[in-house]
């Protein structure tokens, strides 16, 4: 028998879908590089479904060093023109751009002694936000504290960084807690911020 899961569009029988929803999705993740490769790939999604990014991951991963920001940093027009030819990515000059910044300024505030998971956790002092929806409709596209982070990011320069991609990488990297109550992960997410 399959276990209640979220009902997003187009998840049900997908297995890649459904693995991420049972396996990622509101998975509270602190690594600090992890962090931004979702950030990164956010920001990609602008203007798309997930599933067309989860999809590519592998060749996201691929194409961009398995986002070693050291590696993505120093990119120059070489890398962008390969990166533009890559079918198994979303081909954005605007995109690409913002990945390899992005790059740059986590690198920058990890120079300066910043770090990019504390930064981040320090939205939610540290701790995930345990929402209890019970109908998809509930879930909000964003909140004033995914607006409060993507001004925060945009200060640091991030692109492609707006409310509603923000608030995606927010449920995606476990900073809220968004699984339907009676969805069979609800609870074991819920577990692991305590």
């Amino acid at each position: 028998m399959e276990p209640n899961r979220c009902g997003w569009r187009g998840m049900a029988g997908d297995q890649l879908y459904e693995a991420y929803h049972d396996n990622e999705w509101g998975v509270p993740e602190y690594d600090p590089r992890a962090l931004w490769e979702k950030l990164v790939l956010d920001g990609f999604q602008a203007g798309l479904a997930w599933i067309t990014i989860l999809r590519k991951r592998e060749g996201f991963r691929a194409a961009f060093d398995n986002f070693d920001p050291e590696k993505v940093a120093c990119y120059g027009e070489a890398d962008r023109a390969r990166l533009m030819a890559d079918t198994g990515i979303i081909r954005s000059n605007a995109k690409i751009d913002a990945a390899i910044s992005g790059a740059r300024i986590f690198l920058d505030m990890r120079d300066r002694g910043e770090d990019f998971s504390k930064f981040l956790w320090d939205f939610t002092d540290g701790k995930p936000i345990q929402n209890r929806f019970t109908a998809i409709g509930e879930v909000p596209a964003q909140t004033q504290l995914a607006v409060d982070m993507s001004k925060a990011l945009k200060a640091k320069g991030f692109k492609f960084v707006g409310p509603v991609i923000v608030y995606a990488f927010m449920q995606a990297t476990g900073f809220v807690n968004d699984h339907l109550v009676d969805c069979h992960r609800h609870a074991p997410i819920a577990k692991l911020s305590t």
